[in-house]
């Protein structure tokens, strides 16, 4: 887990402006009773498993950003869904280098299809984060790319515009930078796990093997972090 007291004065700065910024959008969200997944799901129908909402995806073209929230059984996390985080590669000039796939692979988005999986954010059943987790290729089905890349291409990761929720937007992006040590950790270890993983099954692509969903996981509370940055 990072440690605040490690950080230099500036980055704890940064952190603690991001995380203003998740409290405001909570703040008005609560005094008009409302929450962040709600704005999500309001408008989209029934709530099905496995279904992206909204269900067109959430897209910033200018800075090529994505997310999608969803819900599918799974006890082993007590969650009522996730956001998936996305960075539109194929659309970035130059465009980041790829992982080499095996040559069985399964096709990767590729070409100007071709998109990252920053990280996915557990939310609870009142519509607050629970954790942050990471997913091996399959999951998502991403292009893959080494942990250094996407840590790089974190920074872009950013949602300018009111469709659906000006308020979940603007949380979400600020979520990604004030919990930015945590998810750095998470794309290094989910590196190490995969290739560990294709250590111990060689004759499988670890990429692709669904008895790997979940490579990492952090519990995160943005109060507990904010005490500690400013401790």
């Amino acid at each position: 887990m990072p440690l605040a007291r490690t950080f230099t004065p500036q980055m704890r700065e940064s952190l603690l402006v991001a995380g203003q910024e998740v409290h405001e959008c909570m703040r008005v969200l609560e005094k008009a009773e409302l929450n962040l997944v709600g704005e999500i799901l309001r408008g989209q129908g029934e709530f099905v498993e496995f279904e992206h909402y909204p269900h067109d995806d959430v897209s910033d073209h200018e800075t090529h950003s994505q997310y999608y929230y969803h819900s599918h059984g799974d006890n082993r996390r007590p969650e009522h869904g996730h956001f998936h985080t996305f960075i539109r590669t194929g659309e970035l000039v130059p465009t980041p280098k790829t992982a080499q796939p095996r040559p069985d692979a399964d096709e990767w988005p590729s070409g100007d299809a071709a998109l990252a999986h920053i990280i996915s954010i557990a939310m609870d059943d009142w519509g607050y984060p629970l954790g942050l987790f990471a997913t091996n290729r399959w999951v998502t089905g991403e292009t893959w790319y080494p942990a250094p890349t996407l840590i790089q291409l974190l920074p872009r990761f950013e949602i300018d515009h009111a469709y659906p929720s000006w308020p979940t937007n603007r949380w979400i992006t600020a979520l990604l930078r004030l919990f930015r040590p945590h998810i750095e950790e998470l794309l290094l270890h989910r590196d190490a796990v995969i290739q560990a993983w294709q250590q111990n099954h060689p004759e499988q692509d670890a990429l692709e093997d669904r008895a790997l969903e979940i490579t990492g996981y952090i519990p995160i509370s943005v109060e507990q972090w904010m005490h500690e940055l400013t401790s």
